[in-house]
């Protein structure tokens, strides 16, 4: 009874050694006798026991990876406090075994050191500005020398970039400087559009107040040279009109007539108008027109 129970307990122990099952996104590498075999993939697979054992166990998934916080001495010679991320995935399983005895850290020191070198070469304002070159730069170097791990590096930020307190007041000052500068512009700006509008409504009035008057000028001139062919068309009228009527029977007549209640009107109105008594030299003129005048009633 004993036996069985000790044999069983090494078949446990036998089969637990042999069978492995590797989960997903992971790889395990196998050693034979202290020499690299093979990898084991997800899934369910064998070892032979006491021959063959799981030397290192790998996650194939992005890792991120934080890299310490160092100082960074520009090109103006000015002290930057750095922090980064490094993302990374195991590419190799076998080289991440044996090309390094401690990839992670490896990467970690290489990121700082890469760091440096490439803010060395900018001036305080670019590192700023260029974020985005500085992360290529180290993810590209890191990324080769990196394939000799087995690891892939995708990308590496920056978190934080932390100038000095002196250099963090002085960049301050400039900011509200140039700050400053742009709202006196926006002003003078506004100011300048201000009275380039004011002139341009000035001048568009003055225009329109002329172009009023010019059209006022020729309605009136229009007014009255209607009014004038108005008044010569009834003229020409009324002319037509007398020269009918003289043309008539007793037309003639009619106009001896009346030129000499004209004649007779005449006198009355000279005479009522001054002291003194204005009478014709020749009566014989008056009489005249008198009888003219009666010859001229008889017969109508």
């Amino acid at each position: 009874m004993e036996i069985a129970l000790v044999l069983a307990i090494i078949a446990i122990i036998f089969v637990m050694k042999t069978i492995k099952i590797v989960p997903q996104q992971h790889a395990w590498v196998v050693e034979r006798l202290g020499k690299y075999d093979r990898t084991l993939t997800p899934g369910l697979s064998f070892v032979v026991p006491f021959i063959e054992r799981v030397a290192y166990r790998h996650s194939l998934k992005e890792v991120p990876l934080d890299v310490p916080s160092q100082v960074c001495i520009t090109k103006d010679n000015t002290q930057l406090q750095v922090d980064g991320i490094i993302y990374f995935q195991v590419t190799d399983p076998m080289r991440a075994s044996y090309g390094s005895s401690n990839y992670v850290l490896a990467i970690t020191q290489l990121a700082q050191t890469l760091l440096r070198s490439v803010i060395g070469k900018m001036e305080l304002d670019k590192t700023f500005e260029e974020r985005d070159a500085i992360n290529a730069s180290v993810v590209s170097a890191l990324d080769e020398a990196a394939a000799n791990w087995g690891v892939k590096v995708l990308r590496y930020e920056i978190k934080d970039l932390t100038p000095p307190q002196e250099i963090l007041r002085s960049m301050q000052a400039q900011i509200t400087a140039e700050r400053e500068k742009r709202a006196l512009i926006a002003a003078s700006e506004g100011r300048k559009q201000e009275q380039i509008n004011i002139a341009t409504g000035e001048r568009e009035a003055s225009i329109a107040r002329s172009e009023g008057e010019r059209q006022a000028e020729i309605n009136k001139a229009q007014g009255e040279a209607s009014a004038i062919v108005a008044v010569a068309d009834a003229t020409a009228d009324a002319i037509r009109k007398v020269a009918q009527a003289i043309q008539s029977p007793g037309g003639e007549q009619a106009v001896q007539l009346k030129v000499a209640e004209k004649a007779v009107e005449a006198y009355a109105q000279l005479a009522q108008k001054n002291n003194t008594m204005i009478v014709p030299g020749n009566m014989t003129e008056v009489s005249a027109l008198i009888g003219t005048a009666m010859a001229l009633m008889k017969k109508g």
